[in-house]
């Protein structure tokens, strides 16, 4: 907390933004200003409400300090930026970026908002360092619905790949050590991102579908046509690396392609077979200086921390419980909840660095060490202040109830 103390001028919400991280890291199974307040003491929720809406703070600033507090610990010159997106499901139509789209969070279109994140994945551990809302074209071109939920005037509407190049140069741009980019087929079909990145001489691995078009020597193909003419023996079984149940072994392959005329450097297609089921993934890369296809691979394992960062931030740390409508609000809110997930992260790369697990027990992991903190620092409250916060809650209910029931009545004929 001290490295993000000065981003609060003011006492009181120094001292509000401590209590908020501690109800993320506690054991609360929900995760909103109404347990977090209760979880802090508070009588009611007005002080956690008002620092995620109308205190004086910047969200950014505090990004900045989570990027730079996540590298100085997880610090690697071959580390990955993984850009990836998940929705969180929502009912209505006023929460900012909300609309019917699809989300792979449940693997459907949903009524969702849908938030693009970029995660530092490193040989000692992975978090989240930088984040961007993806707010739709049917909210870009609404400006009154943009005011109504707080959108800065001007907003443009951005693809998701342009969310994520613009994160990928901000953490470039301030020093990050990173080798490569890594993301979907969403990020690897896209000319854009993949020119920027080449521009920068950042190396990548980026998924594309079967029917991506290539150019070789030979001509102009699609991902699966090449693919299908990939010998046998040019098929290499490879660690694409540790999973929870043991090494993820597939067989690899490569065929060169080309880049963009004129620019110096390597493309290639590499090729994931299932080796079960025979099932492909195709993969573009690109990289300043040759690199062996294991270099490849590896990089192509490491999309899957977003997912694993995702799990770890929407359980224990809340990135998905709030309950806030407004542009402000959920900036806010979410990179409170990196930070909390980088604590974990680091505290457990700390962990596996300086005392190694003794025989029999496995290293501590983030979830063990949110058990552990919560159990140091969960304050004990008495019956009357539980008692207080249940008539809160139902006086709170009973308004919203009636306030609905007035609405309805109104709008009958």
């Amino acid at each position: 907390m001290s490295r993000i103390a000065s981003r609060f001028p003011r006492v009181e919400p120094r001292r509000r933004v401590r209590q908020l991280i501690s109800g993320l890291l506690s054991d609360l199974p929900r995760k909103n200003c109404w347990t977090l307040a209760e979880h802090a003491g508070d009588a009611t929720p007005d002080g956690m409400q008002h620092l995620l809406h109308r205190a004086k703070w910047e969200a950014d600033a505090i990004r900045d300090d989570i990027r730079a507090y996540v590298v100085e610990h997880l610090h690697d010159t071959e580390a990955v930026l993984v850009v990836d997106e998940t929705g969180d499901l929502k009912k209505g139509t006023a929460t900012v970026g909300v609309q019917r789209q699809y989300t792979g969070t449940a693997g459907r279109i949903e009524n969702a908002q849908v938030a693009v994140y970029l995660v530092y994945s490193a040989a000692r551990g992975h978090a989240a360092i930088d984040r961007a809302l993806y707010v739709p074209r049917s909210w870009t071109e609404d400006p009154a619905r943009c005011r109504g939920a707080g959108i800065p005037d001007g907003l443009a509407f951005a693809t998701k790949p342009q969310l994520a190049a613009r994160m990928v140069a901000r953490a470039l741009d301030a020093g990050t050590p990173a080798r490569w980019v890594a993301g979907d087929e969403v990020y690897g079909d896209n000319p854009h991102l993949r020119a920027a990145l080449e521009d920068r001489r950042t190396g990548y691995v980026l998924a594309v579908s079967s029917t991506h078009p290539l150019v070789t020597h030979a001509g102009k193909f699609q991902a699966k046509t090449l693919a299908a003419r990939i010998p046998e023996r040019a098929w290499q079984r490879l660690s694409a690396g540790a999973g929870a149940k043991g090494e993820r072994y597939y067989d690899w392959a490569e065929v060169d392609i080309h880049g963009p005329t004129g620019s110096l450097g390597h493309w290639r297609l590499m090729v994931r077979r299932n080796r079960r089921t025979g099932e492909l993934a195709f993969y573009r890369c690109f990289s300043p200086r040759p690199v062996p296809l294991s270099a490849l691979v590896r990089v192509a394992g490491r999309r899957w921390t977003a997912e694993e960062t995702f799990q770890a931030s929407k359980g224990p740390t809340g990135l998905d419980e709030h309950q806030v409508r407004r542009w402000t609000s959920w900036h806010r809110w979410v990179t409170l909840a990196m930070l909390a997930h980088a604590f974990l992260a680091v505290t457990a790369a700390a962990e596996r660095r300086d005392r190694p697990a003794p025989d029999g027990l496995i290293a501590l992991t983030g979830n063990e060490i949110q058990h552990l903190f919560a159990a140091l620092i969960s304050p004990v409250h008495d019956l009357a202040h539980r008692l207080r916060w249940s008539r809160w809650r139902r006086q709170h209910q009973a308004r919203s109830r009636d306030c609905h029931y007035r609405r309805q009545a109104a709008s009958q004929p």
